[in-house]
């Protein structure tokens, strides 16, 4: 009776199983040296569960109702009872986990070493997190015997963040901060005059009728100043192909080889200096900003592009500054060869004095007077026993033109509201070929003036509508080679079909007051012509805004 007894007080009296105990391992940056807690799940006040109480206060009870001679016996089931407790108070965290979380300690310390040897800023909750048991559950399950998946080691860390040596660094330094862009210009256009040989007169891109074109292909390559990240210097590189190269990129009239450049529109290095807001400085040869449209079809308001696009120098070789006096108002100035030469034509060094300010949220205006001299000092001729690169023999021009040539070139932008923007341009253009006048020597100036009229309403995010009104007096025939006054009107209509991707419908009236445009009888000229054009624009890359 007794050993039955005992069996059934000792029943009562064990311990709760041990098999589904729960711990919480907790990251605390906070803390010294970021130890890590580690909490029992299903610990409370109390060292037993409400089942081994029950159990101790039913044994007591029975142990009551004994008599005298049981009390031996008693005595051993209050031996037992005091071994339970004493058990349940000796319970301590398993020592493989103390051991997986020592590793896990051990592991984010040396990420945090490794991320900022690499001049990264690290998260303490996000390195906690990527040595992180690798499943959803917030905490580590640890069974006495036979523990489940989730209760296994991690992983080693090495395998979830990649390690990469001094070269893949460099490398991925190169890629985030240079650009490479791609843009593709094509249009099919046609002419009502249907004009001989299908070509548009006075255009500088859309110069073909009827035809399915290739206006420009380009390639731009950028790694722009970055003084926040310490680097105070940037360079681009811009190379063209298509149509588009034969009106910008020079001619024999105005440099001895323009062969060499054709296809580098703009190829130029940039040192920003610690002098107050900084002065930019870029050297090299650079798109042309006298006039406000530019070369990338994608960041203008029209298709074709205006008779003062067409008028006004398309590049430089030199240098530039700018100079940031604060942020509404910036001081230019360049020294360069000429108008369209990237080599000069003679040794005088022109040069431009300008301003951009913003006075006001939305408006941008920008003023330039360009001084220089146009006309060549030498003559291409042929070469004597002196070995030289080719097409660099000249013979003296003697004496040769000193006249100079002015430019005033204005333009202001506004953006009246998001959608609807307003722009305006006024050009004046004035040139001699002699400085004084001489026996055969005039310095009778010429002069060409006039200007143009923008606006745009973005209709929809996908549709735009613009146009445009422009007007220029070319009373000495230095555009377009007659006496005339030149008017264009045209309508722009954009529908952009994806991130990328433009379609451009143009409708375009030119008229002058002297017969000008081709017809389709030969030698008949007509006073004006109508286009119908159809662009499809293409651009690709990184680089964010106007290219």
């Amino acid at each position: 009776m007794l050993r039955v007894l005992v069996a059934f007080i000792g029943e009562f009296l064990q311990p709760a199983p041990r098999g589904v105990q729960s711990y919480l391992a907790r990251y605390q940056p906070g803390r010294s040296r970021r130890e890590l807690v580690v909490i029992r799940a299903d610990v409370s006040k109390s060292r037993f569960s409400a089942v081994a109480w029950g159990r101790i206060i039913l044994g007591a009870l029975v142990l009551a109702g004994l008599v005298v001679p049981l009390r031996g016996q008693s005595m051993t089931s209050g031996t037992a009872t005091a071994g339970v407790q004493g058990a349940a108070r000796e319970q301590r965290v398993p020592q493989e986990v103390i051991q997986e979380l020592e590793a896990m300690k051990k592991r984010i310390e040396e990420l945090e070493a490794r991320l900022k040897r690499d001049g990264r800023g690290v998260d303490a909750d996000a390195a906690s997190e990527a040595v992180a048991v690798p499943h959803a559950e917030p905490s580590i399950r640890v069974g006495s015997t036979n523990p489940s998946p989730s209760s296994q080691a991690p992983p080693d860390s090495a395998a979830l963040i990649p390690t990469e040596n001094s070269e893949d660094r460099k490398t991925l330094d190169f890629l985030r901060t240079t650009t490479l862009n791609l843009g593709l210009d094509t249009y099919y256009g046609y002419n009502f005059n249907n004009p001989v040989g299908r070509v548009n007169l006075l255009r500088a891109y859309d110069v073909l009728s009827n035809e399915f074109s290739l206006n420009q292909a380009s390639v731009i390559l950028e790694r722009a100043p970055d003084v926040r990240a310490g680097r105070r210097w940037g360079a681009r590189l811009d190379l063209q192909f298509g149509q588009a190269t034969d009106t910008l990129q020079g001619n024999p009239s105005n440099e001895p080889r323009p062969e060499i450049y054709r296809n580098i529109f703009q190829a130029y290095a940039t040192y920003v200096f610690p002098v107050g807001k900084g002065i930019n400085l870029d050297f090299g040869k650079w798109g042309s900003p006298l006039g406000i449209e530019g070369n990338y079809t994608k960041d203008q308001i029209n298709y074709s592009r205006s008779y003062w696009f067409n008028f006004l120098p398309f590049y430089h070789m030199g240098a530039r500054v700018g100079i940031p006096l604060n942020d509404q108002f910036t001081v230019n100035y360049w020294i360069v060869n000429g108008t369209n030469q990237v080599e000069a034509t003679n040794g005088f060094k022109d040069q431009l004095f300008g301003f951009t300010a913003k006075p006001h949220k939305g408006v941008t205006w920008t003023m330039n007077y360009y001084l220089g001299q146009e006309h060549p000092d030498r003559s291409v001729s042929t070469c004597g026993p002196i070995p030289v690169q080719p097409g660099l023999c000249f013979a003296a021009i003697t004496p040769a033109p000193n006249g100079r040539t002015h430019i005033f070139d204005s333009y202001v932008n506004w953006q009246a509201t998001p959608k609807l923007l307003f722009a305006l341009e006024g050009d004046y253009f004035v040139t001699r070929v002699w400085a004084n006048a001489a026996p055969g020597q005039s310095s009778a100036p010429a002069h060409t003036d006039g200007g143009a009229a923008y606006i745009q309403y973005q209709l929809t995010p996908k549709l735009a509508l613009a146009g445009r009104a422009e007007y220029m007096s070319d009373r000495d025939a230095l555009f377009s080679g007659i006496s005339q006054a030149l008017k264009e009107n045209t309508i722009t209509f954009d529908y952009k079909v994806a991130d990328g991707l433009l379609m451009r419908y143009e409708w375009r009236h030119d008229f002058s007051n002297q017969p000008t445009f081709l017809s389709d009888v030969q030698g008949v000229l007509k006073k004006d012509q109508n286009t119908a054009t159809l662009g499809l624009v293409w651009w690709w890359g990184r680089k964010e805004g106007s290219w």
